[in-house]
């Protein structure tokens, strides 16, 4: 069955491509063309990507950086991702606000649920940007948490592989790929570390699916959010 309303989180690592730091344009423009092929099955799609590319605020943290400033920093490096993500969706076509949650109105919309939902409603597709604008929380976590406040079916957590495996699949030649397994497995196994445990015990607590996939893969987005059986389904 086709989802009417997802939530698509990508990381900052994926948007990175070739490159060691920032944005590859090549990636961003190959996804918007397959979200906007998406889009074409009447999904609406919200988007949250994270800052990994550039900033990671628990990494950054320490030598007179307070966690909390580093965790800011993580916050600002999503909203330019957001910030260079909509201008490039916008050039490919496809419709595009950023809604930010840190409050920086020159460069993005603030962020409300009303906005955001009348944004959807209108054909567009909403970046949200800066996270849950508060420290010790990830992308991952706020992923989950706008899934729930959007009314979005399922969060689609975007990887480099197909999705959750018994190993590592980089590693380990033998690795089989998990199809399907419960949000209690997820949280229970400490080898699951597609997302954290917060954002997976987010999801665990409200019920709210989860589908691990490969988005690089042409087509992919559009199979999954016309419910077609790809990736590892968690819920």
């Amino acid at each position: 069955m086709a989802y009417k309303r997802v939530l698509l989180k990508l990381s900052g690592e994926q948007l990175a491509g070739a490159y060691d730091f920032g944005v590859d344009p090549e990636i961003a423009t190959f996804l918007a063309k397959q979200i906007k092929t998406a889009m074409a099955t009447g999904c609406q799609i919200v988007l949250v990507v994270g800052g990994g590319n550039m900033v990671r605020g628990a990494e950054v943290a320490g030598h007179g950086i307070r966690r909390v400033t580093a965790d800011q920093m993580g916050m600002l490096s999503g909203l330019i991702n957001s910030m260079a993500m909509t201008d490039i969706f916008e050039a490919n076509g496809l419709p595009t606000r950023c809604l930010s949650m840190v409050n920086a109105e020159l460069v993005a919309e603030n962020y409300s649920y009303r906005r955001a939902d009348k944004h959807l409603e209108s054909g567009r597709i909403v970046i949200v940007a800066g996270g849950t604008a508060r420290p010790y929380v990830t992308h991952d976590t706020a992923a989950v948490s706008f899934g729930l406040e959007l009314d979005c079916e399922v969060v689609l957590k975007a990887t480099k592989v197909d999705g959750v495996y018994d190993k590592d699949p980089e590693k380990y030649k033998d690795a089989n790929l998990i199809s399907s397994m419960t949000l209690q497995e997820a949280v229970a196994n400490q080898a699951i570390a597609v997302m954290d445990k917060a954002a997976l015990g987010l999801a665990l607590e409200q019920q709210k699916p989860i589908v691990v996939f490969n988005p690089m893969i042409d087509g992919n987005i559009a199979r999954v959010v016309s419910g077609e059986p790809i990736g590892t389904r968690i819920g």
